[in-house]
């Protein structure tokens, strides 16, 4: 058996697969974010250890056996998070999470350097770790004196569980500390936000060994002390090695919380100008572009949350066939957006309204909405040298159907739904667990699912959906200046 561990936003998520890599059980235990000012989002690294606690329990509970005959964990978490521990691990202050933005001033500073984007790859965005750190030590410069280590959530979740402070190259390029392409520790870009290599883990490659399970929490959970610990892999690193999005050409779109189109690639093909996302994968000498929406089923979610309604239910009004744009259009800023502005400031908005739009207009225009920011993050990739012929959906928000049909249609390539079975993050870290265990080849573990349907773009609608993506173009410069 093998154990993968994913630190969500909202939940951690234990599940167990088997040497055959089908899915045994799983448990989950949820969490909380806390939002104590505008643009702040932070969490308590205590309650992830709870969390983690709470899931792995419920697995003891349904299938101590199975958790038993473990013998390979891999992790997955949320990336760029601040965990920031003193020199006994002890936390400082709550974790600054990845959808924080009250360091876009010292981003933007940070990005003003060139050797960051030179040496990174990237934009310095407000939601990566390095800029948080220059936040603390402006404005909470007794806080960052007693910084001793600087860790990402899952990497925290390790040390609690090995005793270890290691990290891995995925979830490491999302700091603006990692040199991408030599996938190491930048010393210059360390010590441009007053650090050095000692305030950072130790690196390994996401499928190599990183720690082992300590006696005191094997003994607890009826498991085997010493079982190896992957390095693991942010959260959409990990998602792709359980889609066997691991080859070039390779490509998902998730619909979860925030939105990613993500593309796998054999060479280092940087360009910070798109505002894409350019990250070391999982797998050894391989990397990955992501375009990043920061609100794609939280549209919805918020959406539903005002009309009272449960997003499935708003959904579903729509029906399964596709309809033409009707005029109203939204902006999905609920939280600023990376790809591809880099804006921390702008804000959303409905546009067009009028008397006739009822419930059902607006959920069609935050669907259609979605959709046209992953058409933004296409663009992106396209510019960055990446092209895609189709795509796989993962996520809660690719149960419904009608926004699949609306993202093939504004992408105009086929979207594949793979067959049922679960391939999210804790499957992939589940895998990256088996590999570090057995030392199997990666790319025959990381597989891809068969596929149950394809979505071809609606030849019928393209041109209405060309029209409607103009006027959500047209949008964003219009209302940049009275949002902020």
């Amino acid at each position: 058996m093998y154990l993968g561990l994913d630190l969500g936003t909202s939940g951690v998520k234990a599940l167990l697969i088997d040497g055959d890599q089908q899915p045994v059980a799983s448990g989950h235990g949820p969490l909380d974010v806390s939002r104590p000012h505008p643009g702040w989002s932070e969490q308590d690294p205590a309650h992830w250890l709870e969390a983690c606690e709470h899931a792995i329990g419920e697995l003891k509970a349904s299938h101590p056996n199975e958790l038993a005959a473990v013998r390979g964990i891999g992790l997955s978490g949320q990336m760029h998070g601040a965990t920031l521990l003193d020199r006994d691990d002890h936390v400082l202050q709550p974790c600054i999470l990845w959808n924080d933005t009250r360091s876009h001033a010292e981003a933007a500073m940070l990005d003003a350097d060139p050797r960051f984007r030179e040496l990174t790859g990237n934009i310095v965005f407000p939601g990566f770790t390095a800029p948080k750190l220059v936040w603390v030590k402006a404005n909470e410069p007794e806080i960052f004196a007693r910084v001793a280590k600087v860790l990402l959530p899952k990497d925290y979740l390790r040390l609690w569980l090995s005793g270890e402070h290691m990290s891995e190259m995925s979830d490491s390029a999302g700091t603006s500390w990692l040199d991408v392409g030599k996938r190491r520790w930048s010393v210059e870009l360390l010590a441009a936000t007053g650090l050095d290599e000692s305030h950072m883990p130790t690196l390994v490659e996401g499928m190599q060994p990183a720690g082992t399970l300590r006696a005191e929490l094997a003994s607890q959970w009826g498991m085997q002390a010493g079982t190896p610990i992957a390095g693991g892999a942010g959260d959409n690193a990990a998602s792709a090695c359980g889609m066997g999005t691991v080859g070039e050409g390779h490509a998902f779109v998730s619909l979860g919380t925030s939105g990613v189109l993500f593309a796998a690639n054999s060479a280092y093909l940087p360009n910070p100008a798109s505002a894409v996302h350019t990250f070391c994968h999982a797998l050894p000498q391989t990397w990955h572009q992501m375009g990043v929406i920061l609100s794609a089923t939280d549209s919805l979610n918020w959406l539903a949350g005002i009309a009272g309604r449960e997003a499935g239910e708003l959904t579903a009004e729509l029906g399964d066939n596709l309809r033409a744009p009707s005029g109203v259009t939204f902006l999905p800023y609920l939280s600023g957006e990376r790809t591809p502005y880099n804006d921390a400031t702008i804000r959303g908005a409905f546009a067009g309204l009028a008397h006739e739009s009822g419930r059902a207009a607006l959920t069609q225009a935050v669907l259609e909405g979605v959709a046209f920011a992953f058409r933004d993050s296409l663009d992106a990739l396209v510019s960055a040298g990446t092209r895609l012929e189709r795509v796989t959906a993962i996520g809660g928000g690719s149960r419904s159907l009608y926004w699949l049909k609306a993202i093939a249609t504004a992408l105009g390539i086929p979207v594949d739904v793979p067959a049922d079975g679960d391939f999210g993050a804790a499957f992939g870290a589940a895998r990256l667990g088996l590999i570090a265990a057995t030392g199997a080849d990666p790319f025959s573990v990381c597989t891809l699912p068969a596929t149950s349907r394809t979505i071809e773009p609606d030849a019928g609608l393209a041109q209405a959906y060309e029209e409607a993506r103009r006027r959500y173009r047209a949008l964003y410069p219009a209302i940049k200046g009275v949002s902020a």
